[in-house]
């Protein structure tokens, strides 16, 4: 018997509320895309637990996650896990998540136990802020999530990234799944990382609780513009406010700390024509959203030309909305 995975990758609007005043913190939108995606594999081995990485996963990273995941779930069996495909590492599609959960997943599965995602993300220590990786995972589409509670019976009492925090994942307030035509274009300018681990962790720190205003103003532009617009499918309403969000809260902060580049690539991608464009998480990476093949193509080429202008090797693709999350196959 053999057992795979294939998961999403994720991009991440933004946070919603890191000032905690209404009793709640965190709140995450964001987006599930079809590729890249993580691929993984279990089947019977010979003897032990057999370990084989990607360029993306060392292999012992990906025995750390098994071993976390037997500590619930003992195996009693040899088992040989192979990561055969990867998503780029710390650039702001959400690798880390959807690598732990596929590991949890497809060990899940091969040992035939019922654990719904969100108890695996829990196990595995995701969701903790942002819960838009987990439900990426669970079933796709562009996510609204709820965040926690917040203060000293709450379920965080600080402000933390997910990597710090033992928070459950937050509950999906809303989910859509956009036109089939609508794609997203993401370029990754290379040899940049986003913030991450212990930095990321200063960041949230030093920045918050932010300014009320500020987040009054990110839950107007989600609440009566992006998911309005996300309901209708108005891609143009979609895009000023994935446009507005850059400027505000918790986003305004990622977007400074990226640096120059990221800034002249969502510049680059409006003035191409795209709908709207925006930050992933702490980036590198940017995104375009874009209606139809052409129009995406179009924007994808630009994006590879700035590279190409700056002698630089940036990574530049397209993908659409994923309508299902991760892929989870049992062949006996």
């Amino acid at each position: 018997m053999k057992v795979q995975v294939e998961t999403p990758s994720r991009l991440h609007f933004t946070l919603i509320d890191l000032h905690g005043g209404l009793g709640r913190v965190d709140g995450g939108v964001g987006v599930a895309l079809e590729t890249p995606g993580w691929k993984i594999t279990v089947e019977p081995a010979s003897e032990g637990l057999q370990v084989e990485g990607c360029p993306y996963a060392e292999a012992s990273e990906v025995r750390e996650l098994a071993l976390k995941f037997f500590k619930q779930y003992p195996a009693r069996q040899p088992l040989k896990i192979k990561v055969s495909q990867g998503v780029p590492r710390h650039v702001g599609l959400g690798s880390r998540t959807q690598l732990a959960l596929g590991v949890a997943a497809s060990l899940a599965s091969f040992l035939q136990v019922e654990a719904p995602v969100r108890f695996l993300a829990q196990l595995m220590g995701r969701g903790g802020t942002s819960g838009i990786g987990v439900a990426a995972f669970e079933a796709g589409g562009v996510i609204v999530d709820g965040g926690h509670t917040f203060g000293p019976k709450g379920q965080k009492q600080s402000f933390l990234p997910s990597r710090f925090s033992k928070a459950p994942p937050p509950p999906v307030l809303a989910r859509y799944y956009p036109p089939e035509d609508w794609f997203w274009v993401v370029a990754v300018p290379p040899k940049v990382k986003g913030a991450h681990g212990f930095r990321e962790a200063e960041i949230f720190q030093k920045s918050c609780p932010l300014p009320r205003g500020e987040v009054e103003k990110v839950s107007r532009i989600v609440l009566m513009k992006l998911m309005p617009g996300l309901a209708e499918a108005d891609i143009e309403a979609v895009g000023e406010a994935l446009n507005l969000i850059q400027k505000v809260g918790f986003k305004k902060i990622e977007v400074r700390l990226a640096g120059r580049l990221p800034s002249r690539l969502m510049k680059l991608f409006l003035d191409q024509g795209a709908y709207g464009s925006g930050l992933s998480s702490f980036g590198p990476a940017v995104y375009a959203l874009a209606s139809g093949r052409k129009q995406a193509e179009n924007l994808r080429k630009a994006a590879l030309e700035f590279f190409e202008e700056k002698n630089v090797e940036g990574t530049v693709f397209k993908a659409r909305t994923s309508r299902r999350g991760a892929r989870i196959r049992r062949e006996t």
